[in-house]
């Protein structure tokens, strides 16, 4: 349907410029859409008011939704706050495919669909106009001819586009620079912030410093839809799309790049070496320093029903909030601590040797104070990008064949 957002993706680029992360939003992710107010041709506000458990395209488009409320609901599900919108409808991406000459794309074998019209031998080719559009609109081309495959097929398409404009004189040429964001500033539609032929030329200049190799593409977890017998929608993959979303948030990239700024002391790194106690031995009291309400809970259960923590209680809230997480245990609890550093994802920094405090039955027991950089129950604090769980993920200087 017209205005409907088929195809979202959030650009996260790091602070630091080392490194971007693409996330696609699937169109068929069931979401919570907020109210979002709207100006009207008048200049006046009007409320669309929100749905519950539809498709996430409906954020754009439907009862005259704009990309405020696609912005909108993106933060609602996710957490992240984006700054800025650029929306492509069909005619700009035939207008920008052209203004760069051309896209390099790569299919296993000849393709030939009626639907979207595109029409391309096995191997590679260079499309532009109406055939680029084509190639990211094909669902009946690939895969199992679903949106998730289509998905691929775009990443695959923006990571060759990402090759050329960083490999070549596009970027650093004034004239096809100027010519790139004139058309740009025609085709798209863009907050006001970033819409003029400068904004955009500069916003180019800045993701030319982030290498191919370090920009990952990857698609927000998800699994069927448990409620459907026909399976047409999907819903978010508790735990590995929290800690997705938490990577984006805390500019955490997917790529090896992110690098720790400051090895610990050699004394913190060694209170993670030695024995570990069993699961069932370790005594641990939960506490809620900060974290979402109700994560002290949740570790609880994770602790006893996944990890085999069974000697665990929930101390309830923390004195105070912290910003870090951290384990506190007494000098022969050391076995104990380390195993479930090794659970939790714990650096020896979070470790804090000095005394135990008595559990419920009177037994010393270890002190677990969840701070607000608490990722969610099961998830490890370290966490990194070659750790992420469930997640399939590309970067733009691989070059790919869509099958």
């Amino acid at each position: 349907s017209v205005g409907h957002a088929d195809t979202t993706i959030l650009l996260h680029v790091a602070k630091d410029r080392s490194n971007a992360t693409a996330l696609s939003i699937p169109r068929d992710l069931i979401v919570n859409v907020p109210d979002c107010p709207t100006t009207q041709d008048d200049g006046t506000t009007a409320v669309v008011p929100g749905s519950t458990g539809v498709r996430f395209n409906t954020s754009l488009g439907t009862g005259g939704r704009d990309a405020g409320c696609t912005m909108r609901t993106l933060k609602e599900v996710t957490g992240i706050q984006p700054h800025h919108f650029m929306m492509a409808d069909f005619n700009a991406v035939k207008t920008l495919t052209t203004a760069v000459e051309g896209v390099d794309v790569c299919v296993e074998k000849p393709v030939d669909d009626k639907k979207s019209g595109l029409k391309l031998p096995a191997g590679e080719s260079r499309v532009e106009g109406e055939q680029a559009l084509a190639f990211v609109r094909t669902r009946h081309a690939f895969g199992n001819e679903g949106d998730l495959d289509r998905i691929k097929v775009q990443q695959q398409f923006l990571g060759s586009l990402m090759r050329k404009m960083s490999s070549g004189d596009t970027l650093t040429s004034p004239t096809k620079l100027v010519r790139i964001a004139e058309a740009a500033t025609e085709a798209l539609t863009v907050d006001k912030a970033i819409g003029s032929v400068g904004t955009l030329k500069d916003i180019a200049l800045e993701l030319k410093k982030v290498p191919p190799k370090n920009i990952t593409f990857a698609t927000v977890p998800v699994v069927d839809n448990p409620a459907e017998t026909v399976k047409a929608t999907v819903v978010l993959k508790d735990g590995s799309a929290q800690q997705v979303f938490g990577m984006v948030r805390d500019d955490i990239s997917f790529t090896e790049v992110q690098q720790r700024k400051k090895k610990e002391a050699a004394a913190v790194a060694a209170r993670l070496d030695g024995t570990r106690s069993e699961p069932g031995e370790i005594r641990v009291r939960v506490l809620n320093g900060g974290a979402a309400n109700g994560s002290a809970q949740k570790q609880l259960l994770y602790f006893q029903n996944e990890a085999g923590v069974v000697k665990s209680e929930n101390g309830g809230d923390a004195p105070a909030p912290v910003a870090r997480t951290t384990l506190e245990y007494g000098p022969d609890q050391a076995d104990q601590a380390r195993a479930l550093a090794e659970i939790l994802g714990l650096s020896g920094a979070a470790m804090k040797p000095g005394e135990s405090t008595a559990n419920a039955q009177g037994m010393p027991t270890m002190t677990l104070t969840l701070g607000k950089d608490f990722k969610g129950a099961g998830i490890k604090l370290n966490a990194t990008s070659v750790e992420t769980p469930d997640v399939e993920k590309s970067t733009a200087d691989q070059v790919k064949c869509a099958s």
